[in-house]
């Protein structure tokens, strides 16, 4: 919750995080580490839980 994670992009709070935006999904960012495709898959950031590709987080970086 520190991060702002939402399960859904589109509902991201803009107010406490400024620099959303809605292509940046869980699928695409640096730490996911489970096919791009997937709908829900595991992030390094959230240990043990599987996170909704079309996520998103206040940590958001793109994936290289």
């Amino acid at each position: 919750m520190a991060l702002g994670y939402v399960a859904d992009s589109t509902r991201a709070d803009t107010k406490k995080s400024p620099k959303h935006d809605n292509a940046q999904l869980c699928n695409g960012w640096a730490l996911w580490q489970s096919k791009p495709t997937d709908p829900q898959g595991n992030c390094a950031l959230f240990s043990g839980k599987q996170v909704n590709a079309r996520g998103w987080n206040s940590a958001w970086a793109k994936k290289a």
